[in-house]
């Protein structure tokens, strides 16, 4: 992206990629993970919704992993083809190879075969990523992967441990279990999506319980034995440990930034105290024609904040009219079953910053649009500034909530009151209307509830 638009804006533009064209969400993240995803969606429906939807089969109804991951990887090779053709569009000169600063204006360029290039610019935009977390003790193995092995796997286990219930860790469970692995998460803290509101991680909770899948709350991983016929994972909670077996572990504990390897010390670039590189709000590093974006600044590891990083970066370097990013407020999705949206600050972070916080929270089981969809769980809660009426905050989890997201974060940008939200007409039925009554909620007069 901020090729893209650096090219745009008139700069002659190039970018070195070493493996992944389009970044790890595209090619082994959210985007192959999306259609593993709703293949999982359908089959729930079949295995656990037939007689709500009058869906009968005579015989045996099977579902081929297999057949799911061949086409979560036609669904990200499409979208690299789609990178490529970007490039070549925008005039954009792609190098193939790792690159390595020798100084503050020259890339070294090495290639698969070894061959070397120099590139020299003027500014230059480091977008490296990060590198996955592992345990303490513990290495990658065929049986105790990352997310990275799992989603370029066509294999499934008998049974998993996932060690971490954020975004990756909760969306991999409902995958697997709904192919019918027994799947068991693991939480250091005392809550799944530990970043969440505390009623969604309840909410999201229930569901899996409800589900089958057994999660373990404030629970550590003090050991992962990979050495018997099945990965032994010992754990403790109060002081009590437990061994877990199972054919396999999946790493889901968080992300490093990826800043070893690229020359970066001769730069002059400096580091933050948790190793990423400090930038400033448009992405400048301490070296002024260096800029940094994504994940490698641990800023807000998702793929379309580091989007809007490199749109910000590349209209700076050019001069052009932009904005100052505010972490906080942009938009957060997981996409398990119930969906996970929020953005802003979660009700007990409002309250501890001061503010005269307001509530409103409106179930989906009083949503036409979700009992016609079959799915009426959870719930949208939004909160405002009782001092200006402004949106602070808004956490939803329930059908496609993702989608639900653009209209708050809108409002919340341009300053609008809640009053002033209340005015939008929302199409009926819709998902949306929930949104509307949460909002006709914060402004004292919620219609349907």
């Amino acid at each position: 992206m901020a090729a893209i638009r650096a090219a745009q804006l008139g700069l002659s533009t190039a970018i070195v990629e070493e493996r992944y064209w389009g970044g790890v969400c595209l090619n082994v993240g959210c985007i192959p993970s999306k259609a593993l995803l709703r293949n999982a969606e359908l089959a729930h429906l079949f295995t656990h919704e037939a007689k709500t939807f009058g869906i009968r089969v005579d015989g045996t109804v099977t579902f081929d992993y297999g057949e799911a991951f061949k086409r979560s990887r036609k669904v990200a090779d499409r979208h690299v083809k789609g990178v490529h053709y970007l490039m070549k569009k925008n005039g954009i000169v792609e190098y193939e190879g790792r690159g390595e600063f020798t100084d503050a204006n020259t890339l070294r360029v090495t290639g698969a075969d070894g061959g070397e290039q120099a590139v020299t610019f003027d500014h230059c935009v480091i977008a490296t990523g990060a590198t996955t977390k592992l345990l303490p003790g513990t290495s990658v193995s065929e049986r105790v992967v990352t997310y990275e092995e799992q989603i370029l796997s066509d294999e499934l286990p008998g049974s998993v441990v996932i060690a971490g219930a954020g975004a990756i860790g909760v969306e991999f469970a409902y995958v697997l279990h709904n192919y019918g692995v027994k799947v068991t998460i693991v939480e250091f803290l005392d809550r799944i999506v530990p970043l969440e509101d505390e009623e969604v991680s309840a909410e999201l909770a229930k569901h899996y319980r409800r589900l089958g899948i057994e999660v373990l709350t404030s629970t550590r991983v003090e050991s992962i034995d990979d050495s018997g016929d099945k990965v032994r994972v010992t754990v403790s909670r109060d002081g009590q440990q437990q061994v877990l077996e199972a054919d396999k572990v999946l790493q889901a504990i968080g992300f490093q930034p990826r800043v070893e390897g690229y020359g970066l010390e001769r730069t002059g670039v400096a580091l933050t105290d948790r190793g990423a590189i400090a930038i400033d709000a448009r992405g400048r590093t301490n070296v002024p024609h260096i800029f940094a974006i994504g994940d490698v600044t641990a800023k807000l590891m998702l793929a379309h904040a580091a989007e809007f990083m490199g749109i910000v970066a590349a209209e700076t370097i050019a001069d052009a009219e932009t904005m100052e990013l505010d972490y906080v407020m942009i938009p957060r999705a997981t996409y398990c079953q119930p969906q996970v949206a929020s953005f802003g600050y979660t009700e007990a972070q409002a309250r501890d910053l001061g503010y005269d916080v307001k509530v409103a929270k409106f179930p989906f089981t009083a949503n036409g649009k979700a009992h016609g969809l079959g799915d009426a769980v959870g719930f949208v809660k939004i909160l405002s500034d009782g001092e200006h009426g402004e949106l602070i905050g808004a956490h939803l989890i329930g059908p496609e909530v993702t989608e639900l997201l653009p209209q708050l974060t809108l409002a919340q940008q341009w300053d609008l009151t809640v009053t002033e939200v209340a005015r939008n007409v929302h199409a009926h039925p819709t998902l949306g209307e929930a949104v509307k009554e949460a909002i006709h909620g914060l402004a004292g007069h919620m219609i349907n509830m």
